[in-house]
C-alpha cells in the first residue's frame, strides 16, 4: 500500500520474467546424485529416456500376440502406447506444477498429490521395485547373455566358457559397479547414448533376421485354446500385462527432468518434452516391428523366452555366428548401461538418508561404498531368488499404476481441472481404468501361478 509498492511489484515481475528470481525449496538437492548437476538438455533427456524405455522386456511382446491375435494385439499395443505417452506428458507438466518448486522425484510428486503418508504407501514400493528389481533382472539377463556370447564366438575349451551362472553374474555385477562410480545422472549421459544405440540395434537385428529367415515348419496363427473361460481371461490379462510392462521408465521421467536447468522464461518441460517425443518415436519403431514381425515369423511356436530365444532356437544353425555374437554383445552392453540409470534413484535414496541426518553431502568414500553395497545386494538377490522373473506378471501388476493410473489422478488433484471438462473426464477415466487393470493383472498372475505352478529354487541360477 506504500508509494513504492507498485514500482517494486513491477521490478519483481520483470525479474521473474527474465528468469533471475528462483525459489530454492530444497538446498539438499545440490548434494544428491540426481539433482547435483542441472546442466541437462533435450539430448541428454532423449538418451536417458531411450535407454530406459527400450529393454529386453520388449522381446517378449510377440508372446502377447499368441493370446490376443493380430487384430487385438495391434489394437492393445497401440492403445497402451498412446495411454502411456499421455501420462508421460502429464508427469512432465507436473514436474513444476508450482513455479519455482520442482518435483524431481516420483515419490516427492506422489506425496505432494496424495499427502505424505498415503503418497509413500502408494509410490514407494512400486518405484523402488522398478529400480532395484530391474537391476536384479539385468544382472540375470546380462550374466546369462555374457555366457551365450562367449560360447558363440569361441570354439575352444577355455575354462572361462564353462563358468557357472553365478560366475557370470559376478563378472556382470563387477562391471556394473565399476561403471556406477560415475557421480550423477548427468554424468552418465554418454553411457545412456551407448545403451540407446545398443538397444535399437539389437532390437532391429532380431526382428529383421527373424523376418528374413524362412518361417519354421508348423508355425501358425491359430488362437491358443484354454481349458476354461477363467484360464482364457487370465491369459488375456497376462498378455495385456506383457504389453504394459514393455513401457517402463515412468519412474525415471521426473528424475531425468530434474537434471535440467529451469526458470520462468525457459521452463524445463519444454526441452524435456522435445527429448521424450524424439525418444518415443524411436521406441515405437523398435517395439511395433518386434511385436508384429516376431509373431509373423514364429507364430504360436514362440518360446517363453521371447523372440531372442526363438532366433537362437530356430535359426541358430543357419545364422552367422558373427551376427549372433554381435546381438548378444549388444544385449550385454545395454544391460550394463540400463543398470546405471535404474540404479540412480536407489543411490539417490541412500544418500538422502545420510544428507538428511548429517546436513552435508556424502564423502566420496561413502558414496563409493553405498554403490558397492547396492551392487552386492542386487547380486545376492539374483542368486538367491533366480525364479523372480516368473513373478514379473504379479509385481508388474502392482507397479502398473505408476505408469498408467497415478499420473492421471495426480493431475486431477494438483491441477484441479473443471468438472466434466474433457481433461477431467479423460484423466478420471484413465486413472480408474488403470487401477482396475492393475487389480485384474494381479488376480490373473496369482491364478496362473496357482493353476500352472512355479519352479521355485533358491541359490540355483540356471
Amino acid at each position: 500500500m506504500s508509494p513504492l509498492a507498485s514500482p517494486m511489484k513491477k521490478a519483481l515481475t520483470y525479474m521473474e520474467e527474465i528468469g533471475q528470481l528462483t525459489k530454492l525449496h530444497d538446498p539438499q538437492d545440490a548434494w544428491l546424485p540426481i539433482t547435483e548437476s542441472r546442466s541437462g538438455n533435450a539430448y541428454y533427456a532423449a538418451f536417458h529416456t531411450l535407454s530406459s524405455g527400450v529393454g529386453v522386456q520388449a522381446l517378449l511382446l510377440p508372446l502377447a500376440f499368441i493370446t490376443l491375435g493380430w487384430i487385438w494385439g495391434i489394437i492393445s499395443l497401440s492403445l497402451i502406447f498412446m495411454w502411456q505417452l499421455h501420462t508421460l506428458w502429464l508427469l512432465i507438466q507436473l514436474h513444476e506444477s508450482v513455479p519455482g518448486m520442482r518435483n524431481s522425484r516420483y515419490l516427492r510428486l506422489s506425496m505432494a498429490a496424495f499427502g505424505e503418508k498415503l503418497g509413500k504407501i502408494l509410490a514407494l514400493f512400486p518405484t523402488m521395485y522398478l529400480s532395484g528389481g530391474t537391476c536384479v533382472t539385468l544382472i540375470m539377463i546380462g550374466g546369462s547373455t555374457m555366457k551365450i556370447f562367449f560360447q558363440t564366438v569361441s570354439n575352444s575349451d577355455n575354462n572361462i566358457i564353462h563358468m557357472s551362472a553365478i560366475g557370470w553374474y559376478i563378472v556382470f555385477t563387477v562391471s556394473a559397479i565399476l561403471l556406477a562410480q560415475l557421480p550423477n545422472l548427468n554424468s552418465i549421459a554418454g553411457v545412456s547414448l551407448i545403451g540407446s544405440i545398443s538397444a535399437v540395434t539389437y532390437c532391429t537385428l532380431t526382428w529383421v533376421i527373424s523376418v528374413v529367415k524362412e518361417r519354421p515348419e508348423g508355425a501358425s496363427f491359430e488362437p491358443v485354446e484354454n481349458k476354461s473361460d477363467v484360464a482364457r481371461i487370465c491369459s488375456i490379462l497376462n498378455a495385456i500385462g506383457m504389453i504394459a510392462f514393455a513401457f517402463r521408465g515412468h519412474n525415471l521421467v521426473l528424475e531425468i527432468q530434474g537434471t535440467m536447468p529451469s526458470n520462468l522464461t525457459n521452463p524445463s518441460h519444454v526441452p524435456m518434452w522435445k527429448g521424450v517425443k524424439f525418444s518415443y518415436s524411436i521406441i515405437a519403431l523398435c517395439l511395433f516391428p518386434l511385436a508384429i514381425g516376431g509373431y509373423w515369423a514364429y507364430g504360436n511356436l514362440m518360446p517363453n523366452g521371447g523372440i531372442l530365444s526363438a532366433l537362437d532356437k530356430y535359426h541358430g544353425e543357419d545364422t552367422s555366428k558373427v551376427i549372433l555374437g554381435i546381438t548378444s554383445l549388444l544385449v550385454v552392453v545395454h544391460c550394463l548401461t540400463s543398470f546405471q540409470i535404474y540404479a540412480m534413484p536407489v543411490f539417490d535414496n541412500l544418500e538422502f538418508r545420510y544428507t538428511s541426518n548429517k546436513k552435508k553431502p556424502c564423502p566420496w568414500w561413502l558414496r563409493t561404498g553405498l554403490r558397492i553395497f547396492f551392487g552386492c545386494l542386487a547380486f545376492f538377490i539374483s542368486v538367491a531368488f533366480p525364479f523372480l522373473p516368473s513373478l514379473a506378471g504379479l509385481i508388474g501388476g502392482i507397479a502398473l499404476p505408476v505408469t498408467l493410473a497415478y499420473p492421471c489422478l495426480m493431475w486431477i488433484i494438483i491441477k484441479k481441472p473443471k468438472t466434466y471438462t474433457p481433461s477431467w473426464f479423460v484423466n478420471w477415466s484413465l486413472g480408474v481404468l488403470g487401477l482396475v487393470l492393475s487389480v485384474l493383472l494381479v488376480f490373473g498372475a496369482i491364478w496362473t501361478i496357482a493353476t500352472q505352478g512355479m519352479d521355485v529354487h533358491f541359490f540355483k541360477p540356471q
